[in-house]
């Protein structure tokens, strides 16, 4: 059985997949690839039992068959392949694969497709259409803030609450918290699911810049995504969500509004001079200048800068971890951005001046106390 394919549509499709691939799988099966061909067209699947991608890809083909490619050769040969037709020979008898190009045969050692796990049917209950740009920008504001720490199970994924009146997405990890809303997106009902971490790392890398549609289907344990020519299933997090709601004060008697870029650049500037294990930073805020400091005692060295600011409250010394608000910065895209406080032991929230429409983004973070750094 064989079949002829541009060796860079054959990278492309492969590299999209070939994050869900596994350094040490469960199954060793699970190192490849698996090439099926059908009908003049191949569909290619990776699997790492937790997530399954498929992409479908039309060839000419002289008869079906299926085998699995060790994932891992193929690429590294077509990276190091000048853009040409490829012709890729399987024996279904031996699994030995060939690839042919205008220079060279490279032969590798297939294995028995019957060993690849079948990917799940979709048997959903629940749908909705997203323009790949939406989907796209909500996965971009919330993974960053997804937490890493596996004793929280419901923290490592981002939780999805679809209504009609809009789609929420909102991730965690305990120190802040980031919440995206659209409400030009609606579903017929009330769904909440918690869409693991690694799935969506693999959408964000495969998701066209294109607006195409994504049709996404749930069931109680799995998530369909489907978009162009391919398909991604993904089990769910089954687990309860923090109560998110609780956590964002009503209450902010002081606010500011500041120049993002000019605070990150100071934010990078300045914790060059934090502490190595706080990574902390001082915002001294009070009339139409802001002043951001760090110092690390244990070797004297200490910064500040003054930034011009909108501040109307009372004067204010507050702490945060840096890292964290540079990131929360580095994920807004406005110009200028809001930041609300009430006190400087109280959750802070960080907004941008203005949202695309249809869609509204809200920011959290935890404060850092000072005293038991300073004093």
């Amino acid at each position: 059985m064989k079949f002829i394919i541009s060796s860079a549509n054959l990278l492309k499709q492969v590299g999209a997949l070939n994050g869900v691939i596994l350094s040490n799988p469960i199954m060793p099966i699970l190192e490849n690839f698996l090439f099926k061909v059908e009908n003049n067209k191949l569909i290619i699947t990776a699997s790492d039992m937790q997530n399954t991608m498929t992409a479908e890809v039309a060839v000419d083909s002289d008869e079906d068959g299926k085998v699995a490619i060790p994932a891992k050769m193929l690429i590294e040969t077509l990276k190091n392949l000048p853009e040409q037709p490829v012709t890729i020979v399987m024996n279904p008898e031996t699994y030995a694969v060939e690839i042919i190009s205008d220079k060279g045969r490279y032969r590798l050692a297939g294995e028995n497709a019957d060993d690849f796990p079948e990917p799940l049917a979709v048997k959903a209950t629940e749908e909705i259409e997203f323009p790949a740009e939406v989907l796209s920008s909500a996965i971009a504001y919330t993974l960053f803030a997804v937490s890493n720490d596996e004793m929280k199970p419901s923290m490592n994924g981002v939780f999805v609450q679809l209504s009609p009146k809009n789609v929420t997405f909102v991730s965690t990890d305990s120190h802040r918290l980031v919440r995206y809303r659209r409400d030009d997106v609606t579903s017929q009902s009330e769904v909440s699911v918690i869409l693991p971490k690694k799935a969506l790392n693999l959408l964000k890398n495969a998701l066209p810049s294109s607006d195409i549609p994504v049709l996404v289907t749930f069931n109680k344990s799995n998530a369909f995504f489907t978009f162009g020519n391919m398909k991604l299933v993904c089990r769910l997090i089954d687990e309860r969500f923090p109560d998110y709601e609780n956590v964002i004060p009503l209450n902010n008697a002081n606010n500011l509004t500041i120049n993002r870029v000019e605070l990150l650049g100071s934010l990078k500037r300045i914790s060059i001079y934090a502490n190595k294990s706080t990574n902390l930073v001082k915002l001294k805020l009070g009339g139409e200048t802001m002043t951001v400091s760090a110092e690390d005692l244990d070797f004297s060295n200490e910064a500040n800068e003054g930034l011009s600011c909108d501040y109307n409250g009372n004067e204010m010394e507050i702490g945060f971890q840096a890292r964290m608000l540079m990131e929360m910065l580095s994920n807004l895209a406005t110009n200028e951005v809001y930041v609300k406080m009430s006190e400087p032991n109280r959750a802070v929230l960080m907004l941008p001046t203005s949202n695309t429409q249809g869609e509204d983004v809200l920011m959290l973070v935890m404060p850092v106390s000072l005293t038991s750094y300073y004093y």
